[in-house]
């Protein structure tokens, strides 16, 4: 598959991203993509052939390798990622959306006026798409833990297999190829995946908390204005012209007597 060209459709979802959004998606391709492409591939390489059980039953050996790999982690991590990215898109496709039908309205309004100021602001209902993409992304990936933690009972990488499936002639032993490298890299996906989930229900709450915030402070300057539409406002301190001022190179003894002559000198006129 050519993750690359999957790498450069995503980047176009970086600037209608949060903080948290940009972090997750370098997550998702330094720390995943990136080690799944170089590495992982190349560890699970030789995961059939060099799966070996003490028998020369013919076919038990390919029966006990289903058995203790019903999926592969290889394809399993492939279709995580597939679909854990794919949810970003609809973001994209919303904001396409978006500026096509700000070019029609253009095209049919002479006055210059737009229909979208900014099509790329989450707002209306590409902040509802971009909220229901994260709860996606973060529904997939902890899905997709759950499958792999529920087909091989954990996550750990045995080095000895016990097989007694038919046409083995009994119970035999399997070993498998480098067990300490690939739960390493199994743990390091994991590890991975879970980074990925806290980061989206990060931005998640994030977002419901800036959208909480924005309501109040609208609401309290309506609040404001009905205040002021319906009640009389009058002055809470006179005029500056009313004060009278204070020379502060003078001593207070000297200013009280200021104040009385300008009296005395206002009362005579």
């Amino acid at each position: 598959m050519n993750w690359g060209a999957l790498e450069s459709l995503l980047s176009g979802v970086n600037k209608y991203s949060t903080a948290f959004g940009r972090v997750w998606l370098s997550m998702v391709f330094v720390f995943r993509v990136l080690v799944f492409v170089v590495a992982a591939q190349r560890v699970w390489g030789d995961e059939n052939k060099d799966f070996v059980c003490n028998t020369r039953q013919p076919g038990c050996s390919n029966v006990c390798y289903d058995s203790i790999f019903p999926i592969s982690h290889i394809r399993l991590w492939a279709l995580q990622l597939i679909f854990v990215t794919c949810p970003s898109l609809m973001v994209t496709a919303h904001v396409k959306y978006r500026e096509e039908k700000d070019q029609k309205y253009i095209t049919t309004h002479t006055d210059g006026s737009h229909l979208y100021a900014n099509p790329g602001k989450k707002r209306g209902g590409l902040w509802w798409t971009y909220l229901f993409s994260l709860v996606l992304k973060a529904g997939l990936d902890a899905g997709f833990l759950y499958i792999l933690y529920h087909i091989y009972e954990g996550y750990d990488m045995p080095r000895l297999s016990k097989c007694s499936l038919e046409p083995c002639p009994n119970t035999v032993d399997c070993y498998i190829s480098r067990p300490t490298e690939k739960k390493i890299f199994t743990l390091f996906m994991v590890v991975s995946s879970a980074v990925c989930i806290f980061m989206c229900l990060c931005e998640i709450i994030y977002l419901i908390c800036k959208r909480l915030h924005k309501n109040f402070r609208v609401r309290h300057a309506d609040e404001r204005m009905q205040f002021a539409q319906t009640h009389e406002l009058t002055n809470l301190a006179p005029p500056r012209t009313q004060y009278r001022r204070v020379d502060p190179t003078l001593s207070s003894t000297q200013n009280l007597s200021r104040e009385k002559a300008e009296k005395m000198a206002t009362s005579k006129v």
